[in-house]
């Protein structure tokens, strides 16, 4: 019985450190929220400063900016549009957007040229 109680606390440890991680995040979010950091915002709320460009369009005009926020949250918004809405994804979304993109998931929304 001792060996199993040992085993139980030991499990419980080991969960509560990955559960602790996961709902710091959370909390990190619900901050932000609480502060104005939400999905949907005006982008110039989230700062002039760390947008970058990793692609644009052939003619240099439109392109996607992205922000890597402090709780690691990413934002995007949309480079002719400074000011309007920033769309905020999760260090998960993003991982997961991104991967899809590379294996070819998102192919169906390129133009038939």
């Amino acid at each position: 019985m001792h060996h199993r109680i040992s085993d139980g606390v030991h499990n419980n440890v080991h969960n509560s450190v990955h559960h602790d991680t996961r709902n710091d995040l959370r909390n990190d979010i619900r901050n932000d929220i609480r502060k104005g950091v939400r999905n949907g915002m005006p982008a110039r709320d989230l700062g002039t400063q760390d947008w970058q460009r990793p692609w644009s369009d052939d003619a240099g005009g439109a392109c996607v900016e992205v922000k890597k926020l402090a709780d690691g949250r990413v934002a995007v918004r949309q480079s002719t549009d400074p000011d309007g809405p920033a769309l905020v994804f999760t260090p998960y979304e993003m991982t997961s957007f991104l991967a899809g993109v590379k294996a070819g998931e998102a192919d169906f929304l390129l133009p038939d040229f």
